[in-house]
């Protein structure tokens, strides 16, 4: 596999995490971030290309995203290989996963659903429907939709329907302005929704402009593979976030605060935040219960140990990271990414390890992050490391207990050897 070594743009990592309780890691300076957008994404020039014995990240090495793509936040839902991070409305349908498909055409009318929610964002989906047949993308699902006027939104995959609702129609709610044939040869849905605007493009043309002005208009919810009747597949599901704020100014460190009894230095320089020495804690000043947050991480040298923590209690010298822990450590075991041999990066430290270990020091990583409810999972360069449910008893301190309530974000300098850098920190708040 490749592993880019040096970038214009550089590869995504953004985790935070640790291993131990607090430490830092180390950085290198930063190439300019690139600003959120919604539309395609252009090509970033790569300097120098290695090769390396260890396969890296797979949605990238199965053409889910690019380099590009995710280094810019865009996630892949679907890796490519498993139904990992979904949940079946009914265990009755069959869906299934080969060759980079996931299928169903048996079973009752149902859902595949992501196991956490989104708001506001980008989604582009491949299919391939079979004549005759019947399927849909649901948006901003309820855990089991039941109407597609009031449990979410549901843009139509079809050829011909009673009520005129067609491909890229939502259902119930605005017909799409061409009459499309969904089946056939794949075929490439891209919807856009902001707000209460939802747009929906087939093969790049805009086919349908709502805005839902309804009382009851949905702004947050699970992403949604429909089985309704005959067989469906899908190749590609992939979301980047939209709407999201930045919590740094690039600046200076407005916003945030130094816990008390930290020995870990933060600055900043190029748009970024850079962490030596440690241990130590940065805090943003405000807090935040249910979000979805990105960040862009480098450690600046081999098997560093930083991370960073969410719905912490306010750092205080003798506690100061009483938080749940996203861990940043690439370190792997046998050679095999399979195998984190820290927890790896994207895991929640002490509570489940990552899956994989798809970032590498001295490069830039991206890291997603929703926290809804008791459901949190991490994407790491758009592939996803953890999809967790804390089913402990609740507490207000996450390190014993499960925590609902709201809290802070913190970065984390590690130990003396820490040096690393984090950058494009945004977050947005998912509405109830």
């Amino acid at each position: 596999m490749r592993i880019q070594i040096a970038f214009a743009l550089v590869l995504t990592c953004l985790l935070p995490g640790c291993a131990k309780e607090p430490t830092s890691s180390p950085p290198a300076p930063p190439a300019a971030p690139q600003a959120e957008t919604a539309a395609p994404v252009e090509a970033v020039a790569v300097e120098k290309v290695v090769e390396s014995a260890v396969p890296a990240n797979p949605v990238i090495g199965r053409k889910l995203l690019t380099p590009e793509e995710a280094a810019v936040g865009w996630i892949s839902l679907f890796d490519g290989e498993s139904l990992f991070g979904w949940k079946s409305s009914s265990s009755d349908i069959n869906w299934t996963v080969a060759d980079g498909v996931v299928t169903a055409d048996s079973g009752p009318v149902g859902v595949l659903l992501t196991t956490v929610p989104f708001a506001d964002f980008e989604l582009v989906s491949e299919f391939r429907l079979a004549p005759g047949a019947n399927s849909g993308l649901f948006l901003r699902s309820t855990a089991d939709p039941k109407s597609p006027t009031t449990d979410g939104y549901e843009v139509n995959i079809i050829d011909s329907h009673p009520g005129g609702y067609l491909t890229g129609s939502l259902v119930g709610r605005a017909k799409a302005n061409e009459d499309l044939t969904a089946s056939g040869d794949w075929k490439t849905l891209r919807v856009v929704a902001q707000g209460k605007s939802i747009k929906v493009f087939h093969n790049e043309k805009l086919i349908l402009d709502f805005t839902d002005d309804s009382p009851t208009a949905r702004l947050n919810g699970l992403i949604g593979l429909q089985k309704n009747a005959g067989k469906i597949e899908f190749r590609k599901v992939n979301l980047k976030p939209l709407g999201m704020e930045s919590i740094f100014n690039g600046k200076d460190l407005t916003g945030w605060r130094s816990v008390s009894g930290s020995k870990s230095e933060f600055t900043t320089e190029d748009a970024s935040i850079h962490v030596v020495n440690g241990q130590g804690f940065l805090e943003t000043e405000k807090s935040f219960k249910d979000f979805l947050f990105q960040v862009q991480a480098k450690t600046m040298a081999k098997e560093l140990n930083s991370g960073f923590f969410f719905r912490a209690l306010p750092g205080t010298e003798k506690a100061p990271s009483h938080g749940y822990e996203v861990q940043i450590h690439n370190g792997i075991t046998d050679g095999d990414r399979n195998k984190p041999n820290n927890a790896g990066t994207g895991a929640i430290f002490r509570r489940v390890e990552a899956r994989r270990v798809v970032s590498n020091d001295l490069e830039w990583c991206t890291i997603t992050l929703v926290a809804a409810g008791p459901r949190i999972a991490v994407w790491v360069d758009g592939f996803q490391a953890v999809d967790w449910e804390d089913t402990r008893e609740p507490d207000e301190n996450p390190r014993k207990g499960k925590k609902l309530e709201a809290g802070h974000i913190s970065l984390q300098g590690h130990d003396p050897t820490t040096d690393v850098w984090f950058r494009e920190l945004k977050l947005m708040e998912l509405p109830e």
